[in-house]
């Protein structure tokens, strides 16, 4: 029971748990695993085991050189920032927006409510299609839809063309809420994830409040319109990027299948091994299918590393078995799965709390006693960047330091749950950013006040997304996608948030909307602990249970 962490009964590996260090004191069922058949990092990470296992193919992205790696990570992470700022870029303007639309507050409101709905639905279309033939069709997909939004809302006139605009970009939004997380997956070993999740979600972060910080002088000197022009022209130069320089990043895996194998084999379960062993043999039946169909990729059965060009492919084959109906169900069961719920619970009610903030900014700042401009209301999200940042900068490579310590102190041995003992940070930093908020602004202290626990509720976000999503993703690899369509569930929450926001704060009052905002996200916070103690039992049982197995299983 390393930790407070309760084993499992059955004797089998458990989905999730893996030899990472390789250190003299593993323990015994795990000492006769051949480890120097095993690949492991370099440099400082020498003595780290890789999970997964990259394969011997040179078209692995696990293989794939640093550089490009980081390449393809800061292309999308940029159009996730940019996507990002599209939501909330308009909300410094809000009341200027509405008055020359025609409408009120209220309905302009209505508008980003859905759009935030139509992301949510959208998922359960775009994930199958990601999951079944690759990220790459998406992301170009993604981009295109927020290129022709964005000028569809530059030249919008009234209301209901700037509302299409809203729902057309959500096409786009989508697929950044979900497919970079998987790219880190597809390329990323586990003791390096948690720094990549966190700049992607910095990139995010920065989006979101350094949009509106800029567009508050957009909106001033040029006009809300230019938002979307300004828009349309970074999204043009991004499509070329994602076109020319994201290649695909899924690959049919079977390197886990093996390490599985071999740690049974070693504990003596020989028929979890076979079981193991029949799997692997399927995926590989799967790969070669694959290889023959994109020809070229071996010859004599020796890999040949795929061209350039030929890596700028839109369709490069099937990546699942499975049909997109059984795909697009996934979720709906993944959501009852404790790690995939408790994601939901903590980030996903957190992520729908900050849509309070974009309708509550723009209307408390520009009214008395703080009588800001649009510009000067713009510049209250310079507080939740610069914090966000150095909550993500922080976060990062805390997490992943902080598993490979317990890790060792385990005796070499990785779980999932290593990667919530940040939460304990989230607690503070939400407790003083939700709670203080509310206060500060009810009893109208000085600006800085308000401004400052935005900042901290934006800083407990980042902490939030690094060590939930690393943990979701280390806990069922194979069905990220599904799980975080799962957890986009969350845009459901949203819509309706959006449509009663106005009058809740209005009839009672932005200190008791806050107190129960903060009050509820501790409470999801502390569903952390019964994860802490029985994860691991539930990751075994999810892993043994046949229907669910064969269920979830791309290759059957």
């Amino acid at each position: 029971m390393p930790f407070g962490i309760l084993e499992c009964d059955a004797v089998e590996n458990v989905p999730g748990t893996a030899i990472v260090s390789d250190q003299d004191d593993l323990p015994p069922e795990y000492s006769l695993v051949p480890r120097d058949q095993l690949k492991h990092g370099k440099g400082r990470f020498s003595s780290v085991i890789l999970v997964p296992q990259p394969s011997d193919d040179p078209n692995d992205p696990l293989n794939w050189p640093q550089w490009r790696k980081e390449s393809v990570l800061l292309i999308i992470g940029l159009a996730a920032g940019v996507a990002g700022s599209y939501g909330p870029m308009l909300s410094p303007g809000f009341v200027e927006i509405a008055k020359e639309l025609g409408i009120s507050v209220s309905q302009l409101a209505q508008a980003t409510a859905w759009m935030i709905l139509t992301i949510g639905l959208s998922l359960f279309v775009l994930n199958p299609l990601a999951k079944v033939y690759g990220r790459r069709p998406i992301y170009i997909f993604s981009i295109v839809m927020l290129f022709i939004s964005s000028v569809v809302g530059g030249t919008a006139n009234e209301f209901h063309m700037f509302e299409a605009s809203r729902i057309i970009g959500a096409f786009g939004l989508a697929p950044f809420e979900l497919l970079v997380q998987c790219t880190i997956g597809d390329l990323y070993f586990v003791h390096e994830r948690g720094t990549r999740i966190a700049f992607w979600n910095m990139c995010l972060l920065c989006g979101i409040n350094a949009g509106a910080l800029i567009s508050g002088y957009v909106i001033e000197n040029l006009g809300w319109k230019w938002c979307f022009w300004i828009c349309a022209i970074l999204y043009g130069v991004l499509l070329l990027l994602i076109v020319f320089f994201v290649p695909e990043t899924c690959y049919n895996r079977e390197s886990s299948i093996v390490v599985r194998a071999m740690v049974d084999e070693a504990k003596g379960d020989h028929i979890a091994a076979m079981h193991l062993e029949t799997k692997q043999n399927k995926i590989r039946k799967k790969a070669s299918e694959f290889e023959q169909s994109t020809s070229d990729s071996s010859i004599n059965g020796i890999q040949r590393k795929m061209s350039y060009w030929h890596s700028l492919h839109l369709y490069s084959g099937r990546y699942s078995n499975a049909s997109l109906f059984k795909v697009a169900a996934r979720p709906f069961i993944l959501f009852w799965y404790p790690a995939v719920f408790v994601l939901f619970a903590v980030f996903g009610v957190m992520m729908c709390w900050s849509v309070v903030y974009s309708n509550v900014i723009g209307v408390i700042f520009v009214a008395p006693p703080y009588n800001f401009s649009v510009s000067q209301a713009g510049l209250t999200s310079l507080s939740p960047l610069i914090l966000a940042i150095i909550g993500e900068v922080v976060s990062g490579p805390l997490n992943d330091a902080i598993c490979l310590y317990l890790t060792r102190k385990n005796k070499g041995i990785y779980e999932p749950e290593f990667r919530l003992v940040l939460i304990v940070v989230v607690i503070i930093l939400s407790t003083v950013g939700f709670f203080g908020f509310g206060a500060t602004v009810h009893y109208q202290t000085h600006w800085t006040g308000p401004v400052l626990t935005y900042g901290l509720s934006n800083m407990a976000l980042a902490f939030t997304s690094t060590c939930l999503y690393g943990y979701v993703l280390d806990c069922y690899p194979t069905l990220n996608a599904e799980a975080f369509v799962a957890l986009n569930l969350r845009n459901i929450l949203a819509f309706g948030m959006s449509y009663v926001i106005e009058d809740w704060l209005v009839n009672s009052g932005v200190l008791n909307v806050f107190v129960v905002l903060g009050s509820i996200i501790l409470a999801t916070c502390s569903l952390t602990v019964p994860l802490w103690i029985f994860g691991k039992k539930c990751r075994s049982w999810t892993g043994r249970n046949k229907w669910l197995t064969e269920f979830m299983s791309d290759y059957d």
